[in-house]
């Protein structure tokens, strides 16, 4: 088994503690390397846990933050995750918040930006934090996406790719730049934080199995040379 599970009684519970885990990440990377690096996802579930950690009294200057994965849209897009982290630690003074995008993209979506920025970031991230989608993507790798496989492969040398999601989600029909799976392992502490009926069940059938084309989150949790950490909440 590569994966620890805690349940929690609510969402406000499930944000407290992974805030927790977060700042106490940070604080050891702070101590030990004189910097903390995290990689955060975008979605609904972890914006309180943002908030929550905002708050917290860290030395923030010596904090660097990037997205798990980016639309291919301007940063003052409202679909921005950058954007939207950028706003969730206002209250973080001096956090550094890095995008996987230029600032204003071109029409044809590229990695080179984001693999340029992850150069200066070669070590393991201090914590990544993951979501879940309901078909079991995280990140950006989408199962039915013709560049899953190769987001997937732990062998892949790049840190991030461009991913065409198949078909494009409605309410986000944007090309994507995600972090590889083999860049997203690279960290010193992996969370995942899902919420929901629905998402447990899609966690169980992928923890009974792996079929990482059909749940990508299945690659994760299979794979014996990395430990998830799962927080879940109905």
């Amino acid at each position: 088994m590569s994966w620890t599970d805690t349940s929690y009684p609510d969402a406000a519970a499930l944000a407290e503690a992974i805030a927790e885990l977060l700042e106490d990440s940070i604080r050891s990377g702070i101590s030990q390397r004189d910097q903390a690096v995290l990689a955060l996802a975008g979605g609904r579930t972890p914006f309180p846990v943002y908030r929550r950690l905002a708050e917290a009294k860290l030395d923030w200057p010596r904090v660097t933050l990037l997205a798990t994965d980016e639309r291919w849209v301007d940063h003052d897009h409202p679909a921005c995750n950058t954007r939207e982290i950028r706003a969730a630690f206002a209250a973080a003074t001096g956090v550094r918040v890095l995008p996987l995008t230029p600032v204003a993209p071109g029409p044809n979506a590229s990695a080179r930006h984001a693999c340029k920025m992850l150069t200066a970031l070669s070590g393991p991230f201090d914590a990544v934090l993951l979501g879940m989608g309901g078909d079991g993507h995280f990140a950006s790798l989408f199962p039915g996406a013709a560049e899953l496989r190769t987001g997937l492969d732990p062998a892949n040398p790049d840190d991030a790719l461009v991913v065409h999601p198949e078909p494009l989600p409605p309410e986000a029909p944007y090309a994507r730049i995600s972090l590889s799976a083999s860049r997203l392992v690279r960290t010193r502490r992996l969370l995942l934080a899902t919420t929901g009926t629905a998402k447990r069940a899609i966690l169980d059938r992928a923890k009974a199995r792996p079929e990482p084309l059909a749940l990508p989150i299945s690659a994760l949790l299979h794979d014996s040379s990395t430990q998830v950490e799962i927080h879940w909440s109905p």
